[in-house]
């Protein structure tokens, strides 16, 4: 049986990386090495991730210009993704 490529291209931080095409955009993006998503807001620290199901904001970030959770979408081709930024 032959593999297929289920990769895409996403624009994260003005530069180009491949993640998996399933899943979330967070697991996407932390199975591709990238676990800091934004920072907190009060001590500035890295953030990621936590409970992947929508319930803790931990993941929003800005996607295609609007600010999202992370777990809660599916990554597609060419979208952009700004990390950090949101409060």
């Amino acid at each position: 049986m032959q593999e297929t490529d289920t990769s895409i291209e996403l624009v994260l931080d003005g530069q180009p990386i491949r993640v998996s095409a399933h899943g979330s955009v967070a697991g996407a993006l932390l199975e591709a090495g990238v676990a800091w998503l934004r920072s907190s807001p009060r001590a500035h620290g890295p953030r990621g991730a936590f409970c992947f199901m929508g319930v803790c904001q931990e993941c929003a970030i800005v996607i295609d210009g609007r600010r999202q959770q992370a777990c809660l979408v599916t990554p597609r081709a060419g979208m952009t993704i700004e990390r950090g930024g949101v409060r």
